[in-house]
């Protein structure tokens, strides 16, 4: 297993190069002069120009900047905005909330859409499993816009029973909500994807072995069923997590979230290479190792994976 970690590490390191050069090249070789749009409409002298451009390295060729880029990596020196401030300091702000928050959009997504989507494919045909997959199909149909916006009148204004918005702490109880919204279509992808997969496993040989054995409902429906089930549901809600952790824009306007979304938004507004590099390039390390404990979870959830 150990070994097998290493080996996986080792792959990762071509992925992360070639997922940070081609970021790199799509932020600094698009038209326009950051200097420029950080100037604005005020002048600049050729002065300050120069010093800018020295100080944020683009008076270098692309590939050199690149390299100068993964060495402040290496250091866990992700350079600085143009507001003066460390973009490190950004990201020790931004992503605690917004990691936050995709774990719990991923726990409720992945125990609901579990236990729902069991429940469904083991009663496939009957009245459950027809409300499931039409109100997941609702889920799917409605953009998440509109389910943020409709859970805030709902829960914050008309109700009562949830805050409006979010505050600078980003407490657990404040970012159930917003959760639960960011956390709603993948719901609905889990739970048909589980309902599908125990539904195809419930006529498998294994399961028909199993009970010949004598083995009760309950063992064979969580030791073999659910367990060999969820290995395309693990796959999904790796993939999942990082995703969520990328497309959290909307729902962390909506509800004023201080989170990675809103301050990728405006440092792309403001026109910040380096906050947008640098916080894509943690996304990309966040996906790999996202996929990296997906992959361990199959040892644990299929021995023969484990064995070979």
């Amino acid at each position: 297993m150990a070994w097998y970690i290493v080996r996986r590490l080792l792959q990762m390191i071509p992925v992360f190069l070639g997922a940070t050069l081609l970021v790199y090249a799509m932020v600094f070789l698009v038209p326009g002069d950051p200097i420029q749009a950080l100037a604005g409409d005020k002048p600049m002298t050729p002065a300050v120009e120069a010093q800018l451009r020295a100080r944020y390295h683009l008076d270098e060729p692309f590939f050199v900047q690149y390299l100068l880029y993964l060495k402040g990596i290496v250091t866990l020196d992700f350079g600085t905005a143009f507001s003066g401030r460390p973009v490190r300091d950004e990201l020790a702000r931004a992503f605690p909330i917004t990691i936050k928050l995709a774990l719990m959009a991923v726990l409720i997504e992945g125990v609901f859409g579990v236990i729902f989507g069991l429940i469904a494919g083991l009663r496939k045909g009957r009245l459950f499993d027809s409300t499931m997959l039409v109100v997941s199909l609702i889920i799917i149909a409605v953009p998440i816009f509109v389910t943020g916006f409709l859970a805030q009148f709902l829960l914050g204004v008309k109700w009562g029973i949830a805050p409006v918005t979010v505050t600078g702490h980003a407490s657990f109880g404040e970012l159930l909500v917003p959760a639960l919204v960011l956390g709603s279509l993948s719901f609905a992808y889990v739970l048909r994807l589980t309902r599908n997969s125990v539904a195809e496993n419930m006529s498998a040989d294994y399961v028909r072995t199993a009970t010949a054995k004598g083995l009760g409902r309950p063992r064979v429906v969580t030791v073999h069923i659910l367990r060999n089930s969820l290995i395309p549901v693990i796959t999904f809600l790796g993939a999942d997590l990082g995703a969520l952790i990328g497309g959290a824009v909307v729902t962390e306007g909506i509800f004023n979230i201080p989170g990675v979304g809103g301050t990728l938004y405006q440092a792309i507004t403001r026109g910040e290479p380096p906050t947008v590099v640098s916080f894509v390039t943690v996304l990309i390390v966040v996906f790999l190792i996202a996929n990296l404990v997906v992959d361990l979870l199959y040892a644990a959830l299929d021995p023969r994976i484990r064995y070979a």
